[in-house]
C-alpha cells in the first residue's frame, strides 16, 4: 500500500512552471500561482516560471531548454491539453519527450472522474521524460492543477513515498545517454 517512509529523509526537487495561455499574465495566472505554492509547501523549489502563448514550436522550445538545464529536474505546465485548435500543448510536449509516462493520463483521467465526472475525457493531461527530466502537462484550471498535484504528483515526486516514487529513479533518467 502507498505510503511515506519517515525513516527517510526527503529530497527537494527543482521546478520549472510554464503557463500556456493567449490572455493569462504573472498577475492573474491562477493556475501556475496554484502550483507554485504547492511545490514550495511541499519543500520543493521554483527554479523558473515563464507565461507562453498556444505555439507548439515555442513551447517546445523552452521545454527542451529545461530538459537542458541542470538546475531543473521536473517542468509541470498547465494549459493547451484541451481539444481546440489553439490547444497545442500536448503535441508540443510529445515532441520533446523521449519517452512517454502513459500511466499518468489515465490516473489523471481517474482522479478527474472523481471531481468532475465524465467532462475528464476532454482532458489529454500526459506526463514524459526527455534529456532525464520529467515534463507534465496539466489542463489550464486551478482545480486539475490542485488535483494532479494533491493526487499524484505531490506523493511521486517525494523520495520517501512507497512502495516507489520518481525521485528515487531520477539518476538513471538519463543512463542511455552515458552509454559508450
Amino acid at each position: 500500500m502507498s505510503r511515506i517512509d519517515d525513516t527517510l529523509d526527503f529530497i527537494p526537487v527543482r521546478f520549472a512552471v510554464l503557463t500556456v495561455s493567449d490572455t493569462r499574465s504573472l498577475d492573474d495566472d491562477r493556475s501556475g500561482d496554484t502550483l507554485v505554492g504547492r511545490i514550495e509547501a511541499a519543500g520543493h523549489q521554483v527554479a523558473a516560471r515563464q507565461i507562453i502563448t498556444d505555439d507548439r514550436t515555442e513551447i517546445a522550445e523552452i521545454l527542451r531548454g529545461w530538459c537542458a538545464d541542470p538546475q531543473i529536474d521536473a517542468v509541470l505546465s498547465t494549459g493547451g491539453t484541451g481539444l481546440t485548435g489553439r490547444d497545442v500543448t500536448v503535441e508540443a510536449h510529445r515532441d520533446v519527450y523521449e519517452k512517454e509516462i502513459e500511466a499518468f493520463g489515465t490516473v489523471f483521467t481517474h482522479v478527474s472522474m472523481a471531481k468532475i465526472g465524465t467532462s475528464a475525457v476532454q482532458s489529454r493531461a500526459c506526463g514524459g521524460v526527455a534529456n532525464g527530466t520529467y515534463l507534465f502537462a496539466l489542463p489550464g484550471s486551478p482545480g486539475a492543477c490542485k488535483d494532479a498535484w494533491d493526487e499524484i504528483l505531490a506523493r511521486q515526486f517525494d523520495y520517501r513515498h512507497r512502495p516507489c516514487n520518481f525521485v528515487e529513479i531520477m539518476p538513471r533518467l538519463d543512463e542511455h545517454l552515458r552509454r559508450k
